[in-house]
């Protein structure tokens, strides 16, 4: 390693105290956050909450202090459904009953792989990756349509928020500490030869409390219920004796089964048109696993425009962490020139951005509109899940530059898939853990 040198040093300081660019620089960061300086108001004046293409929506959900930014897109998209059915001017599915099973199912996941993993040392890095990563909040599409096809869904007013369902970090981090300790007595236990059936009752013993200290959180899920709402006119209604499992084949019917999960991944490693799964992702031990359709760019938005177009939004994964102004409610790379602020080089490609683990998705949320302009979209509109005190109430804009970037995922039903819709069929090709296309929304 070479060091860094007094002649070096004394060349940089020459360089800065020249540079009139670093002393404004200086001048405006002693008072201010970096996004307030490198704010371009020009830019940011172009992201009109304006649409060629636009989706009548309701109001905007909030999903407190939890990480079920995947949960509320999802019911959100199924509700629009709901809603246009019954004329509804309100109606919310509820996001805890997903969370509820989401979270138990994945419990189970989590002692199932360690069971697996279990000849491996504590430091193999599928071993550390599985420990790492835990039981949290966050997830991706195919999660989603695993709870819905097992458990089914109700209305929010029939299993609605609780403390612990709003603001989770303290239930996770009790609920994790619980696992390791687990997951260390299962390993102990099948080292020292313990037969399958005694780790496999020791799990059941482990889930049992598991399913008690969720129920405590969440409140037990109900088991039927009536489904009771008013239409915009004002008259009542009531469709008795449903289950959760016969209300969503009731309502949501064939769609998770016509919906494939699109990604834009566009590093060597991913071939475009093939599809993708990830090993040891998922929530329910017998589902389906994740699975994802890699495509260029240009085809992934034809898919989602053409979905728009036929009236229906479309749920889609992010990395929200990005250039991003939330009190307007934009994200647009243009709208912060931190180069010039910085003087750093900052510019990497998407393939880059992944294989160096610079950008992932971490966020889902609900596209709603475009602007197209000589059919080519501009900007985006957006339903997010974070209330209605940010943005237009609550709902985002996007320009198309950063949809390049930070879109990786979205949700589509196969016919606006076209011809493309054949390569979902592929056997997928296995990735690590740990890829970047195994990140979960939260």
């Amino acid at each position: 390693m070479q060091p860094i040198t007094r002649e070096r040093l004394d060349a940089f300081s020459s360089h800065y105290a020249a540079s009139r660019e670093r002393q404004l620089a200086t001048l405006s960061l002693s008072r201010s956050e970096l996004n307030s300086v490198s704010f371009v108001s020009s830019r940011a004046n172009a992201m009109r909450q304006k649409f060629s293409v636009e989706i009548p929506t309701m109001e905007v959900c909030n999903q407190e202090r939890s990480g079920r930014c995947w949960l509320f897109a999802a019911a959100n998209v199924l509700r629009e459904r709901i809603a246009k059915e019954h004329n509804l001017e309100k109606f919310e599915l509820s996001q805890s009953y997903l969370a509820f099973w989401d979270k138990f199912e994945r419990c189970n996941y989590f002692l199932e792989s360690i069971i697996l993993t279990a000849g491996l040392p504590t430091d193999d890095r599928t071993v550390m990756h599985i420990l790492s990563t835990g039981v949290h909040d966050g997830g991706q599409w195919d999660m989603f349509g695993n709870i819905v096809r097992k458990y089914g869904i109700v209305p929010k007013d029939v299993y609605d928020e609780t403390w612990q369902s709003s603001n989770t970090n303290q239930m996770n981090a009790v609920l994790n500490r619980a696992l390791k300790a687990a997951a260390a007595k299962l390993r102990g236990m099948i080292a020292s030869g313990a037969s399958e059936d005694d780790v496999q009752a020791e799990k059941t013993a482990v889930l049992d409390a598991v399913y008690g200290f969720l129920a405590s959180c969440y409140g037990e899920p109900p088991k039927a219920f009536d489904f009771e709402f008013v239409d915009k006119d004002g008259e009542y209604h009531v469709e008795k004796g449903y289950t959760p499992v016969t209300f969503a084949g009731r309502y949501v019917g064939d769609l998770l089964e016509r919906t494939v999960s699109i990604i834009n991944a566009p590093t060597k490693d991913k071939p475009m048109h093939k599809t993708y799964t990830i090993r040891l992702l998922g929530n329910v031990a017998e589902g389906r696993p994740v699975k994802h359709l890699n495509l260029t760019m240009d085809e992934f938005k034809a898919a989602i425009i053409a979905q728009l177009q036929d009236g229906k939004v479309v749920w889609f994964g992010s990395d929200v962490g990005h250039y991003g102004e939330r009190t307007k409610g934009i994200w647009d790379d243009g709208c912060f020139d931190f180069e010039l602020l910085s003087g750093l080089s900052l510019s990497m490609s998407k393939a880059d951005a992944l294989d160096y683990g610079l950008s992932a998705m971490n966020h889902a949320m609900v596209l709603t509109g475009v602007q197209l302009e000589d059919g080519k979209p501009v900007r985006w509109k957006i339903e997010n899940s974070w209330g209605d005190k940010s943005g237009e109430k609550g709902y985002y804009v996007c320009s198309d530059s950063w949809f390049d970037g930070y879109v990786y995922q979205a949700a589509v039903e196969k016919e606006y898939l076209g011809d493309l819709a054949a390569l979902a069929e592929q056997e997928p090709a296995v990735l690590e853990p740990w890829d970047p296309m195994g990140t979960l929304a939260d």
